[in-house]
């Protein structure tokens, strides 16, 4: 869209770039899979608007969005970072998002910062199931989206292949605004549809002419479609039938349009990058075909009590409501906050109160609490570059907020308010991990929960029952990252462990048993003698203590006594030290001293005639089994449902969701899918998901607790 070019203005490296008006705002998320080019596209881009004078390698560890240690080791981004620059007098925030499944957290805080959603797809590659997936989610929540076809000048590259996959997969309203121009296997240019301009690189610098007659068929072809998607957007109802009658529309009304139409979530423009070709084109239509935060729907605001707030969105006068998208700890810089000013202005040295809830099951306590902030910054990678203020609709770092977390809400402190926080799927590979040496332990809870603040897709368990520490990630990639911030960032050092599924045991058979504890030695001795019976209940019957002694044989106040004896000793086990559950006890007999009886001796009693009946009876190992509900797309139903078999699951069925999809329902060992999300990506490529919940318990084979019992 090259006809309202006016020249690119420089917004150099130690320079924040600032914008007072949210309508010369654009927040842009680039989204896609990893390895399509997001983070170079996020380096061309800076070079274009002279924000740095040299691109970056992905390769060399020296690009801006992943300057993190585990990013430049393992070359792909792991966090959400943004770059700032400024082209025309717009200030451009670029959200560059992990392509990988495991860091879906930093992506979605990009998708809440953001107001629009950039695709980006490789002309090598194409559509790859995950960002078919994300394309759906950005869909369901109306989010404004574009494509950018980057690598087009590789030897590989197929602009018009790659261009019909994306509108075969993203579906209608997705039309090209330039065509690529290959000389001798080589992008020479771009042609814009909407100017009819072809835009030569052939020279290394662009120039502009008029393009060749042998491009006039396929420049009609495109150039029709994406008009006709522009007008059926526009508020001029008109504009379709002048078009069709042969008017020519006005080029300014068609961008006009296109940025309404963009805006709407309805019609989704294509660009094309590669190597030193397209980024001015790409800059032209992020500043004047995507919508400012002006447009952005504001997320459902409310009192803490509940009540619902209306807001004016943008309004630098109005209540301040802000919301920290990302949170870092840095040991020498302290807590960074990544905020997204929705209302109000933001002042360095200014009071805020930090709201944070709805998170507590996953280790964020609900929290209110006012703060100081301290200086306001405009990030650039890990450069900071301090800002007088934080305008409504901008992204800004604030320093200083030690309270506050990943998706809390920012408001006033008189005014206290609340954002609704967005989504986040759950994490569901279980990592059990201990402190390697007295010293680790000792700094491993601080360490955690400084981890567990920034990211919401952490969920930290203290199993009670297994004795275990266990960080619940999203997939391998994600605990690696995790454990090694926790060695480098905080200085922890803990190793991994195998995890312990919480069983239970239970009686396989009755029996009775006797349960003697005498002890009469000279001075006050013990004397408790009791005959329990056991018995096993259905499945979830719990414990049942029936009381049936007749005569006194034991004295009343000695009956509690035998059932707290007999409830510890069920704590503890009979077998492999796993809780016993679902017998019914009953005390039918006994005897006790005047003297040596005491509540001590008959609870002694009563653990040791449980031991006595475990010894006459099979006791059985039983495992917890989860229903899970798997959704994937409908080629790898086949896979899904006999791995599913294999881990002695029980498939219940399956039915269709969507289009292309699947949801296969079965009731699976919890022993057995302790590594399903890492299984499950490797079966669907990525685009698998599931959830669980725990069902039942049923017995373990006998193989199986054999060996528990052995290891234990």
């Amino acid at each position: 869209m090259a006809e309202k070019h006016h020249g690119t203005a420089i917004g150099a490296a130690g320079r924040a770039p600032t914008a007072d008006r949210a309508d010369a705002i654009r927040n842009v998320v680039l989204v896609g899979h990893s390895g399509a080019g997001k983070t170079t596209l996020v380096e061309q881009l800076l070079v274009a608007t002279g924000t740095i004078q040299r691109m970056g390698r992905v390769e060399d560890g020296t690009t801006v969005s992943d300057f993190d240690e585990v990013e430049i080791r393992q070359q792909r981004s792991v966090n959400l970072s943004v770059a700032p620059m400024i082209y025309n007098g717009i200030k451009i925030n670029l959200l560059d998002t992990p392509g990988y499944a495991d860091f879906v957290g930093d992506l979605r805080a990009g998708l809440r910062a953001a107001d629009a959603a950039l695709f980006v797809v490789s002309a090598t590659d194409g559509v790859d199931g995950l960002t078919q997936m994300l394309w759906e989610e950005c869909s369901q929540v109306g989010m404004p989206r574009a494509v950018v076809i980057t690598k087009i000048d590789h030897q590989r590259a197929d602009f018009d292949q790659v261009l019909a996959e994306c509108q075969e997969v993203f579906g209608d309203g997705v039309a090209p605004l330039y065509l690529p121009v290959v000389t001798n296997g080589h992008v020479a240019g771009l042609i814009g549809l909407l100017s009819q301009k072809f835009y030569n690189y052939a020279t290394g610098t662009r120039t502009e002419r008029e393009p060749g007659a042998e491009y006039e068929d396929r420049i009609e072809e495109y150039r029709g479609t994406l008009i006709e998607g522009i007008i059926q957007e526009s508020e001029d109802e008109s504009l379709m039938d002048r078009y069709l009658s042969g008017e020519a529309i006005d080029t300014k009304v068609l961008i006009d349009d296109l940025e309404k139409a963009v805006a709407r979530g309805n019609f989704y423009p294509v660009l094309a990058s590669g190597m030193g070709v397209g980024a001015q084109e790409l800059l032209e239509g992020i500043t004047q075909g995507f919508p400012s935060p002006l447009e952005h729907p504001l997320p459902e605001i409310t009192t803490l009590d509940g009540k619902p707030v209306d807001i004016k969105a943008c309004d630098p006068d109005g209540p301040l409501v802000a919301e920290v998208v990302k949170t870092t700890s840095d040991p020498y810089v302290g807590r960074i906050s990544l905020v997204r000013v929705f209302s109000g202005t933001l002042r360095p040295d200014m009071t805020v109160h930090v709201s944070g809830h709805g998170l507590a099951d996953r280790g964020h306590e609900d929290h209110d609490v006012d703060e100081r902030i301290g200086t306001l910054t405009c990030p650039l990678g890990k450069l900071q570059r301090s800002i007088a203020k934080g305008a409504p609709g901008d992204i800004v770092a604030v320093a200083k907020l030690s309270r506050a977390e990943t998706g809390d809400t920012l408001s006033e402190p008189d005014r206290p308010l609340l954002m609704t926080a967005w989504s986040m799927p759950d994490p569901l590979l279980p990592v059990a991990i201990r402190a390697k040496s007295k010293a680790d332990e000792d700094k491993l809870s601080q360490g955690l929960s400084r981890l567990v603040a920034e990211d919401p897709t952490l969920r930290l368990e203290n199993n009670a029952e297994t004795r275990q520490l266990v960080l619940w990630c999203m997939g391998e990639a994600h605990a690696d990252v995790l454990l090694d911030r926790l060695a480098k960032r905080h200085g922890v050092e803990v190793e991994r462990v195998p995890l312990r599924v919480p069983l239970r045991e239970t009686f396989g058979g009755r029996c009775k048993a006797m349960g003697r504890n005498v002890k009469q030695t000279g001075g006050h001795g013990q004397y408790a003698i009791c005959h329990l019976e056991v018995e096993p209940l259905p499945s979830g019957g719990g414990f049942e203590f029936v009381d049936k002694i007749v005569g006194g044989v034991v004295p009343r106040q000695f009956i509690p006594s035998v059932e707290k004896g007999v409830r510890t000793q069920m704590d503890r086990g009979v077998l492999a030290g796993y809780p016993m559950v679902d017998v019914r006890v009953t005390l039918y007999d006994g005897k006790a001293h005047s003297v040596d009886s005491s509540d001590m001796a008959f609870q002694i009693a009563g653990a040791l005639a449980l031991k006595e009946a475990a010894a006459k009876v099979p006791t059985l190992l039983l495992e917890p089994v989860d229903e899970i509900a798997v959704l994937v797309a409908d080629e790898h139903v086949g896979a899904v449902m006999s791995d599913l078999s294999s881990r002695r699951g029980r498939v219940l069925g399956t039915e269709p969701v969507g289009t292309g999809r699947t949801l296969v329902k079965a009731e699976v060992p919890q022993l057995e899918i302790t590594r399903y999300a890492i299984d499950l990506r490797s079966m669907s490529h990525g685009t698998g998901t599931f959830q669980r919940t725990f069902l039942r318990y049923e017995p373990l084979p006998s193989h199986l607790a054999d060996k528990v019992t052995a290891e234990d």
